[in-house]
């Protein structure tokens, strides 16, 4: 009887531990084409993937100024060689 109470408590805390750990997954959904996505909680807009991955902006449009600053950049990297 003591034994199938512990298994039974035991399952119980590993259930309630794995259902908890569940939020702290990386998300990977909701990404525009260039990788990124509005951060509804914290505000801002942020990218997972592509050129500016791991970067944060104020504002998407933020965002596309950089990157086009980004290739310009490396357009005229690549006609100087």
């Amino acid at each position: 009887m003591l034994l199938t109470r512990l298994a039974f408590w035991l399952s119980i805390g590993f259930f309630l531990s794995f259902l908890i750990a569940l939020p702290a997954y990386p998300h990977g959904g909701g990404l525009d084409a260039y990788g990124c996505h509005h951060d509804r909680k914290a505000g801002g807009y942020h990218c997972h993937r592509g050129p500016l991955a791991g970067q944060s902006f104020e504002s998407k449009e933020e965002m596309l100024k950089k990157l086009a600053k980004q290739k310009t950049n490396s357009e005229s990297n690549t006609k100087e060689k």
